[in-house]
């Protein structure tokens, strides 16, 4: 693994854990599919946006964002 593809990673993993901070009945294996299948995990993944490099929390609202648009 390449430290990009790692900064990558831990940072789906960071927001998995913030997300399962948030909500307290969540198991990783939903806080996981939760950000596999965002708009913010596409970002994440794509090297152009830089998101990775970012902080958890910066990109974590994103997330929260998405999710209070979709419901």
């Amino acid at each position: 693994m390449n430290e990009i593809t790692e900064m990558m990673a831990d940072m789906v993993k960071n927001i998995a854990l913030l997300l399962m901070e948030k909500d307290n009945e969540l198991s990783m294996e939903q806080a996981l599919s939760t950000v596999f299948n965002s708009d913010t995990y596409r970002k994440i993944m794509d090297e152009r946006t830089g998101l990775y490099y970012q902080s958890s929390k910066y990109v974590f609202s994103f997330l929260e964002d998405e999710l209070k648009t979709r419901k």
